[in-house]
C-alpha cells in the first residue's frame, strides 16, 4: 500500500514532531468498542510504519506520549523481523506493555514471510499473549492457518507459496487490497480492464472516512490506505478540521473526493496522460497510474509523500 522499502531514507518523526501530532490527537479518537483499555482493527490508535520496531527507543516514547495524553486503545503493529529469540521478544513487549502500550497487531501474508522466517512471527504470537492477553490481533489469520498447515518454519519466496496453493482456491477468503505496489508486482494474477470500467465504481474503502486514517512523518494526513495521497499538514490539524480542504488548490483532491475517477481520467489527459493499452486491474491502478503520471508533470501538493513515488517500484 505504502511503496515501504528498505530503499527508503530513514527519516524518522522528531520526538518533538511526535509530541506535537499526538497531542492534536488528543480526545479525537475513539477508543475500541470493548473499552479504552482494549485494541479492535479501526479504533483506538496503532504506531506503524515501515516497521516501527527498526527504531525501538522512538517507538517506546511514542507509547508514553499516547500513555501521558490519555489516547485509548493504543497497539503497535509489527511484521516480527525482530523476535529473534524469546528473551528479547518478551523484554520489548513487557516494556511497551510497562509504558501504557494496550495490545499489538502482528501482519501475517505471503509478502513477509519472503523476508521473515514464520518461526519469528509464531514466537511474537505466542509472547504477546503472555503479555496483552487477548489484546493480540493477527491480520491475516487466514495466512496464519495457511504457513501453519503447510508446516512453514523459515522463509518461502512467493513463488514457491504460490504453488502451493494452486487449485486449493485458499486464497479467495483473504483480503487483498490492489493498491500501491500491489498493481505492479502482482498483475499477472488478474484479468485487465480499460479504464472506463472503473470510473463508476466507488473507493473500496470509501476515500474519504473518519476512521482508519493514517499521519506520516513528512506531515501528511492520509486517506485510510491511500498511499501517495495527502489530505494536508497535521501540523494545522485544527484549522484543516475547522476549514476544510480547499479543493481549487488540490484538483486531484476534487475529483477523488467527488468519486468523479472520469473527471481525473481526462484532467489528467489534459497533461498528455494516455490511456495503458494493457489496462487496469482494479480503480487503485488506475489512480496510481495517473498520479505517477501527473507527479511527473507537475507539483501537486496533494500528491505526497514524494518519497512515495520514488519508492514504489522497488
Amino acid at each position: 500500500m505504502y511503496a515501504c522499502s528498505p530503499r527508503w531514507n530513514d527519516d524518522w518523526i522528531s520526538e518533538k514532531e511526535l509530541e506535537k501530532l499526538l497531542s492534536q490527537l488528543a480526545g479525537k479518537i475513539k477508543p475500541s468498542p470493548l473499552g479504552k483499555d482494549a485494541v479492535s482493527l479501526n479504533y483506538g490508535i496503532h504506531f506503524t510504519g515501515g516497521e516501527p520496531f527498526l527504531n525501538f527507543d522512538l517507538l517506546v516514547k511514542a507509547v508514553e506520549i499516547a500513555d501521558k495524553l490519555k489516547i485509548p486503545s493504543s497497539f503497535v503493529e509489527t511484521n516480527c523481523y525482530w523476535c529473534t529469540n524469546d528473551k528479547k521478544t518478551r523484554e520489548q513487549l513487557k516494556l511497551l506493555k510497562k509504558k501504557g502500550l494496550k495490545g499489538i497487531l502482528i501482519s501475517v501474508n505471503p509478502f513477509f514471510i519472503e523476508y521473515i522466517p514464520f518461526e519469528r512471527t509464531e514466537r511474537c504470537i505466542r509472547i504477546s499473549k503472555e503479555v496483552f492477553g487477548h489484546n493480540v490481533m493477527v491480520y491475516q489469520l487466514e495466512y496464519y492457518y495457511q504457513f501453519k498447515n503447510f508446516k512453514i518454519k523459515d522463509r518461502i519466496l512467493l513463488e514457491e507459496y504460490i504453488n502451493l496453493i494452486k487449485d486449493k482456491s485458499l486464497t479467495k477468503k483473504v483480503e487483498l487490497f490492489l493498491m500501491g505496489r500491489a498493481t505492479l508486482k502482482l498483475r499477472e494474477f488478474y484479468p485487465k480492464y480499460p479504464a472506463d470500467a472503473f470510473f463508476n465504481q466507488p473507493c473500496q474503502p470509501p476515500f474519504l472516512r473518519n476512521w482508519h486514517n493514517h499521519f506520516d512523518n513528512y506531515g501528511n494526513l492520509l486517506p485510510g490506505y491511500c498511499g501517495g495521497i495527502s489530505l494536508g499538514d497535521w501540523h494545522n490539524l485544527e484549522i484543516l478540521l475547522k476549514e476544510g480542504i480547499d479543493l481549487e488548490k488540490r484538483p486531484i483532491l476534487k475529483f477523488l473526493i467527488k468519486g468523479d475517477m472520469q473527471g481525473l481520467f481526462y484532467f489528467a489527459k489534459e497533461f498528455g496522460y494516455k490511456e495503458s493499452e494493457e489496462g487496469y486491474i482494479s480503480k487503485c491502478d488506475l489512480c496510481l497510474d495517473i498520479r505517477r503520471y501527473l507527479i511527473s508533470q507537475r507539483d501537486f501538493e496533494e500528491i505526497a509523500p514524494k518519497e512515495f513515488y520514488r519508492n514504489i517500484i522497488n
